[in-house]
């Protein structure tokens, strides 16, 4: 049981403490939960923070049924399943296009004018408050592959066994403090689980969580 999001980002940081001072690596949390986490890990490892964004595409006569993701700067397309189910390329452009519109303008919301932190050849440490699934994570990690990481260590402080078996076949490295067999929400394992609103996360990101790599 951890305290806070705070109380568990201590922790988790000191099982990352070969990153610390590290010219090679950043953090990157998954809003708005992920940030208080990425925030304390940021500061306690002197490393550069930032926001993974991240969305689905639906398919076009069914929205919930996933056909690929976009992220700031790449997306992954189920060719396969576009070709099964004539799904036109000028759709799929403009669906790209509209999706990556949003998540630009929720990253301006968080950083200002300020541009995505580059992933390529980086160690790229990914930060959330938790995992119940760890479907978010995956696409996630899918994407920075494709920005040409180095390497990707998914950080968490709490998860069930089989997402963390999961995350550990596509990451290359996964830390997770606590893998309960029962497992129903990550907010059962937090005492204070308060919803990180808008304004708190924006207010990490500009208190100087944010590291300009030299």
């Amino acid at each position: 049981m951890f305290h806070d999001r705070h109380d568990a980002a201590v922790r988790l940081a000191r099982e990352l403490q070969p990153y610390r001072d590290s010219k090679d690596a950043l953090v990157l949390a998954v809003p708005r939960g992920g940030l208080p986490i990425g925030g304390v890990l940021a500061s306690e490892l002197n490393l550069p923070l930032d926001v993974v964004l991240t969305k689905k595409i639906g398919h076009p006569s069914n929205t919930e049924f996933a056909i690929g993701a976009v992220s700031l700067t790449d997306e992954i397309i189920d060719e396969e399943l576009v070709s099964r189910e004539g799904i036109t390329a000028g759709w799929l452009d403009e669906e790209i296009s509209r999706i990556r519109g949003k998540l630009h303008e929720r990253y301006r919301m968080y950083h200002g004018a300020g541009r995505p932190l580059p992933v390529a050849g980086k160690t790229v440490i990914l930060t959330d408050d938790g995992a119940a699934t760890g479907r978010t994570l995956l696409v996630a990690i899918d994407l920075l592959r494709r920005e040409g990481a180095a390497k990707i260590v998914v950080a968490l402080p709490v998860a069930p066994p089989d997402t963390v078996e999961l995350l550990e076949s596509r990451a290359d490295d996964v830390v997770c403090l606590e893998t309960p067999l029962s497992f129903m929400a990550i907010g059962e394992f937090y005492e204070d689980f308060s919803q990180v609103e808008d304004a708190q996360a924006v207010a990490i990101l500009r208190k100087g969580a944010v590291r300009e790599r030299v």
